[in-house]
């Protein structure tokens, strides 16, 4: 079989597509022909060593996809072969076929296709938590999204909404604005270099907003900041760009609450990844969310995903599709 892997940290020249031997189904896993891999930033991290250190090389990559279950390990139960399947947090999915533990498994509905699936796992499941358990926003509240034409903004915003809230989409250009009007943002705002809370305070009649999304790194902190109203909530997520260096609590302004928002607390169990899962499907199957898929490239063409993601020139969820 085909697929990507890295033999040491570094840029997206690192990334190799080799052929290797699938790989020998376990006890407690499943073994999928991979249909679709899902890209995500965190992969970024990954292959410059914020994390799997502890893995020999060669390492493979990617964490997410869907495809069709080939043979069933020791143990499992509920899956057969031929059943369609997406998964979320199983290293190595940049393949033609992955070794994946039955408890990141869920079964997909006939109503939701394989690139769907691979596209709202990991950041249908983020946005999902940080709209309905880290915040759960309420109707009338006012959250800034920053990202917002990205693949966990775009979903995160539709969510909001569908809650009945009201969203400021920040961009880092003029070209993602009609996105995330499209996602249903109420106010758009442009900024590649942080200088946008003064705008979201006019924005907001000098209130500021109930809740803040932030997952652009330091050069937006101090701006989410301030873009808060008193006892408002700062969500901030994503390792890649890292936080901020030194944080005094006692300088927090306005009684804020401050969190670190990891979508795995949201899927803690397996019942709990199907049934939130369950949820997303049942979105868009319904309409509530649409999926934006902004490119979708050969496996062989994964370095060209990471240099688009990382460099923040994509639109939506970016897919690998092996041959």
């Amino acid at each position: 079989m085909k697929a990507v892997v890295y033999n040491r940290l570094g840029g997206p020249e690192v990334l190799e597509y080799i052929e290797r031997p699938a790989p020998v189904v376990a006890p407690g896993q499943v073994l999928v022909r991979v249909s679709v891999a899902g890209v995500n930033f965190m992969d970024v991290g990954v292959r410059q060593g914020m994390a799997w250190n502890e893995m020999p090389f060669p390492r493979g990559i990617g964490v997410e996809g869907a495809g069709r279950v080939v043979e069933v390990g020791e143990g499992v139960g509920g899956f057969a072969p031929g059943d369609r399947v997406a998964w979320v947090y199983a290293p190595g999915s940049y393949a033609g076929m992955a070794a994946i533990p039955a408890d990141a498994l869920v079964h997909l509905p006939d109503s939701t296709d394989d690139r769907t699936a691979a596209a709202i796992m990991m950041q249908g499941l983020t946005a999902s938590h940080f709209a309905t358990d880290f915040y759960p926003v309420q109707p009338g509240e006012v959250a800034l999204v920053h990202a917002a034409a990205g693949g966990v903004g775009l979903l995160l915003t539709q969510i909001i909404k569908h809650r009945g809230g009201r969203v400021i989409g920040r961009v880092s250009s003029a070209g993602k604005v009609a996105a995330a009007r499209e996602a249903g943002a109420d106010e758009v705002i442009v900024d590649a270099d942080g200088d946008f809370a003064q705008e979201v305070l006019r924005l907001t009649g000098g209130e500021g907003v109930h809740v803040v999304y932030d997952g652009s790194g330091p050069a937006t902190f101090q701006g989410s900041l301030d873009s808060l109203r008193r006892c408002g909530t700062f969500c901030w997520y994503g390792p890649v760009l890292g936080g901020p260096e030194h944080l005094n609590i006692m300088s927090l302004p306005k009684s804020i609450k401050l969190g670190y928002g990891v979508y795995r607390d949201h899927i803690a169990t397996p019942a709990l990844l199907r049934q939130r899962a369950a949820q997303l499907f049942d979105w868009v199957r319904d309409g509530v969310l649409k999926v934006r898929i902004g490119a979708e490239y050969p496996l062989a063409d994964a370095a060209q995903a990471h240099i688009a993601i990382a460099g923040r020139a994509s639109i939506g969820k970016l897919l690998l599709i092996p041959a």
